[in-house]
């Protein structure tokens, strides 16, 4: 016998022997100093905490979401507590047990007696631990479920769909909103109770109620104590089995997603003799309580064990290896089958229209003419090129800018539909001279932008945009931007009464340059306590020192549309596209929003980042690619969202109002979104069908336009989305590109979104063409018929037509001639590519049309030093193979049809317009507004000199040609064009003045 035990303690009652703790040294607390530093810590990180809540609530208050965030906020707290006392209790619970059971025994051998040390070591510190250290693991089992707020939410508010899964017979729902939900519980107990059994086997091994095997044996407490918690582990294994084979729906594998032959007929079942085996464990762990042994236990996990292995691992692997791969296209056929039926529903493309359709290569007169509506829709701005234009010829004060690629959107201008390229003029501090930086500037002088700049997408003017005047051609509008793209700091608005306004206003200066906040916007700071409130939260004491922050001020914070969007909806996955429109009077801001979801069974998943970038834009492509961590395999664009961009208000309308997952967002959050009724008519006309989700179906499509999945595994049909051609050979998928255009199956042109394929492999020709009905119309709440609408052409395999990538090879490689001359296509780019100059393609534009495949690009051309910015020179069409070129459209089209292509481009004689809006009230800065003859330029107008020198400059150039080529006729219309800008540019110059070039 190892330990004498006293006649009537421990087990078997008696007589209570000295305890350890009887020999307790006395403490000493900690000083007077040492608790005053710490209550004032705690005091600091309060009123820190109670402020940050205040303004954050102050923020959604500003904005009439502050119920939706309360309702938020208690829901993280309810979790919060409940994840916290999961796991606090049981670890505490446990430590106590341990202790209050422990065996009364004096330590006889070597081994008790330094376990009495042990305790004796740690009994000052016991009390402490015992609560400290649940505590600790409490708090970050508590934040840990507070981070699952979304899913409770939606297991919560989740409502059966009506569609079942047909392998186990569930509604979809269950994958949706319950299995996750289901998942994260288990895994969380499983954990908290892990840390549980560690804590309880650590505290009974301390204290004597377990004794090692051949030293005694050990209480019936502690024996009980840990059995239980045992059980309940197997039992939370055993679940956890049933959830796994639920979980195979979305398991990806080679070819299929989802349940395949192996799973069906050796995963699944092992996994329910699995969760059976855990059963029968956690019965054999409390058995093993009576006869205080570990060899019942010792047994039952060495049977789970044994089990996974073999009939959790081997088996299956046996199945696979010997029945499925000698057979698997008849054997996986039906499960394939599902995959490819799930995936088109999960990514919205079950209802897409696909034809054949026979491309020609021949090239004959008139062969446009019945797609007269189509070709004047050809966009020839590229958003991605022209912004450096915009930037420097319309940004006008160096602290304004555009974003790197503006926008396509559509007005009515004149009575007519319109396409525009419109960028907003923002506000970038980065741009304000350094000796102008100061807290002051930045944050009260500097605090918006000011107007939208458009111009036409299929016109030209001496190689710049053709701008249009938004206050002349759509109305009156609040041009002031103080929410925006590049808002990324925050800003003080507003002045008592008495104060001069400080803020710089129009881009155009003069004497009413400075302006005051007039908006609701932002939060009102005028008092004292919130000036305190958020001077702790920026951890800026400015907020109550400067003189420039007084009771009428407003803080604008969180002012990027996405950002603002993404915190009332932060269950939203947002479209990296957000665009300006005039809506009502106001600049609005256009968010697309999506609810995603990665279970969806038997659906591919693919990765959100990977399409928005273009590295992934195919199963193939996504293969490939290590971007795993955001793959979704369901998408819906449920959520319209604008953001205004003079007072920041946001509106979340219902889009897709079939979405079972923005159902369950609704339910959750009844007063955050309004009805897709609500929406106005002049904002339905500039809702568009969302580019990402369009990227993510063209991705789907390039592979999954295989319905049967018998064609599916052969795999000879499948397709990819070409490299961009303008990017060089850098591997990133061409982007989709919006323009107005008639597919064969429609009558007559509609606003679209258009991409196209090749064949997956090395080969670059046409394999198929994808575009999507993508104009909402103008009726409000009710979006037009046949938006939404995919319409698919397949390319026959025997049909060869050049893809995008042959088209570029040919085009720089062209040996064409323009108008009869003697240059080639390829002289001019590579005269044009040297010395002081340098080529921009533009987007290459690829239209079915003429019973073929039309291919327009617009190439630019830039000074490589000093100003630059690019300039439209020539526009290039190929058909079939055929190249030509020309300074317009038409041009183009008549050389490549043969001197009649039976349709004009539009933009062979552009009427002269205004200039974009530089003011407000109709304050033009380029024209009279009014559409007719431009106004004269006046003294020291900028924009006009640079204007004209630009003419000049192409004049010029024009006359240089026509001279090479011996024509006398358009050297001498050159001429008269550079004595015109000439005029213009001795009218605009500072001083103002004339040119008399007759010498009068």
């Amino acid at each position: 016998m190892s330990s004498a035990s006293w006649p009537h303690g421990g087990d078997e009652g008696g007589a209570v022997p000295p305890r350890d703790d009887d020999r307790t040294p006395p403490r000493r607390g900690p000083g007077r100093l040492a608790k005053a530093a710490l209550a004032i810590a705690v005091l600091l990180v309060i009123i820190s905490i109670i402020a940050s809540l205040w303004t954050e609530s102050l923020w959604f208050s500003s904005l009439g979401f502050s119920d939706a965030w309360w309702s938020r906020l208690r829901t993280q707290a309810l979790l919060f507590v409940g994840g916290a006392l999961l796991t606090a209790l049981p670890i505490g619970l446990s430590l106590w047990l341990a202790y209050r059971t422990r065996p009364l025994t004096v330590p006889m051998s070597p081994g008790e007696q330094a376990l009495a040390q042990y305790r004796q070591a740690i009994e000052p510190f016991r009390r402490v631990t015992a609560w400290v250290l649940p505590a600790v693991l409490g708090l970050l089992g508590g934040l840990t479920a507070a981070g699952q707020w979304q899913v409770w939410l939606l297991w919560r508010n989740g409502e059966a769909t009506g569609v079942t899964d047909p392998q186990f017979g569930r509604d979809i729902s269950y994958y949706l909103f319950g299995l996750p939900w289901w998942g994260f519980l288990v895994g969380f107990l499983t954990v908290a109770l892990l840390a549980s059994l560690i804590s309880a086997v650590f505290a009974h091994y301390i204290y004597g109620g377990i004794v090692p095997p051949g030293r005694g044996r050990s209480s019936r407490a502690a024996f009980l104590h840990l059995a239980v918690i045992a059980a309940v582990l197997a039992l939370l294994r055993a679940w956890s089995y049933l959830l796994d084979a639920h979980g195979l729906t979305t398991r990806e594998g080679e070819v299929l997603t989802g349940v395949g032959y192996t799973a069906d007929h050796a995963i699944i079942p092992t996994k329910y003799i699995l969760a059976v085996a855990a059963v029968l464990c956690a019965v054999l762990f409390l058995a093993s309580v009576r006869s205080r042994s570990w060899l019942l236990p010792m047994i039952a996990v060495g049977t789970l064990v044994v089990l996974s292995i073999v009939v959790g691992a081997i088996y299956p692997a046996l199945v696979e290896t010997y029945k499925v791969s000698p057979s698997r296209n008849s054997l996986e056929e039906p499960y394939l089958q599902r995959n490819i039926n799930a995936t088109r529903d999960a990514h919205g493309v079950t209802d897409a229209k696909e034809s054949t359709y026979d491309a020609v290569s021949d090239v004959s007169p008139g062969q446009l003419r019945e797609d007269a509506q189509s070709i004047p829709g050809i966009r020839l701005l590229d958003p991605s090129v022209v912004s450096q234009t915009y930037q420097e010829l319309q940004a006008q004060q160096p602290y304004y800018t555009f974003q790197e690629e503006l926008d396509v959107d559509r007005y009515e201008i004149d009575g007519e539909t319109t396409d525009v390229v419109v960028g907003a003029r923002e506000l970038d501090l980065n741009n304000v001279p350094s000796d102008r930086r100061d807290w002051v500037n930045d944050h009260t002088v500097y605090t918006h932008g000011y107007g939208l700049v458009m111009a036409r997408g299929t016109q030209v003017r001496a190689g710049n945009p053709q701008w249009i005047n938004p206050q002349s051609a759509i109305g009156e509008y609040q041009p002031r931007i103080y929410f925006g793209e590049e808002m990324n700091h925050f800003s003080i608005v507003g002045r008592s009464d008495g104060q001069e306004p400080r803020e710089v206003d129009r881009p155009t200066g003069g004497d009413d340059s400075r302006y005051t906040y007039k908006g609701d916007g932002g939060v009102d700071i005028g008092s004292p306590l919130r000036q305190a409130a958020y001077a702790l939260t920026h951890r800026d004491l400015k907020f109550m020192l400067s003189d420039a922050v007084g009771p009428s001020s407003r803080l604008l914070e969180h002012r990027t549309p996405m950002e603002r969007v993404e915190r009332v909806a932060p269950w939203l996955t947002l479209d990296d596209d957000v665009y300006p429109a005039i809506v009502d009077g106001r600049v609005k801001w256009i968010v697309d929003g999506y609810t995603t979801s990665r279970q969806y069974p038997y659906s591919t998943a693919f990765s959100m980042s990977g399409v928005q970038t273009g590295q992934v834009s195919s199963r193939e492509t996504q293969q490939a690619s290590a971007l795993i961590g955001d793959r979704v395999n369901y998408m819906r664009n449920s959520v319209k969202a604008t953001v205004d961009a003079f007072d920041g208000s946001v509106d979340l309308y219902k889009w897709d109002e079939d979405d079972p997952i923005i159902q369950a967002w609704d339910k959750a959050f009844p007063d955050l979104m309004q009805d897709r009724g609500d929406i106005g008519s002049e904002l339905m006309s500039h809702l568009r069908y969302p580019e990402d989700l369009f990227l993510m179906q063209r991705a789907v499509l390039a592979d999954y336009h295989v319905t049967s999945a018998s064609d599916f595994r052969a795999g000879q049909d499948r397709w990819r989305v070409p490299d961009d051609p303008s990017r060089g050979d850098d591997g990133v998928a061409q982007p989709p590109y919006y323009l107005s255009l008639a597919m064969p199956s429609q009558d007559k042109p509609s606003w679209s979104l258009t991409s196209t394929y090749i064949p997956r492999g090395s080969r670059n020709v046409m394999a198929g063409y994808l575009a999507v009905d993508a104009d909402a119309g103008a009726t409000g709440g009710d979006p037009a018929k046949g938006y939404g609408q995919l319409r698919l052409l397949s390319v026959p395999r025997n049909t060869t037509v050049p893809g995008v990538g042959q088209v570029q090879n040919d085009i720089v490689s062209s040996n064409a001639t323009s108008d009869g001359g003697s240059q080639t296509l390829q002289d001019y780019l590579n005269n044009a590519n040297r010395g002081g100059s340098q080529v921009h393609f533009g987007n290459q534009l690829a239209l079915p049309v003429g019973e073929g495949f039309l291919h327009v690009e617009p190439i630019y051309l830039s000074s490589s030093s000093g100003t630059s910015y690019p300039q439209l020179r020539i526009v290039v069409a190929t058909f079939g193979g055929k190249v030509a070129w020309g300074q317009t459209l038409d041009s183009a089209l008549d050389q490549l049809f043969e001197g009649d292509a039976g349709v004009e481009g539009g933009d062979s004689t552009p009427a002269e317009e205004p200039g974009p809006d530089g003011g407000e009230g109709g304050d033009d800065t380029g024209g009279n507004g009014d559409g007719g003859e431009p106004t004269p330029p006046t003294a020291n107008d900028p924009e006009a000199l640079q204007e004209a020198i630009a003419g000049m400059e192409q004049a010029y150039a024009d006359g240089q040609e026509a001279l090479k080529n011996g024509d006398f006729a358009a050297y001498d219309k050159a001429q008269k064009e550079l004595k015109k800008y000439l005029e213009q540019a001795a009218a605009a110059q500072p001083e103002g003045g004339s040119a008399d070039l007759e010498g009068n």
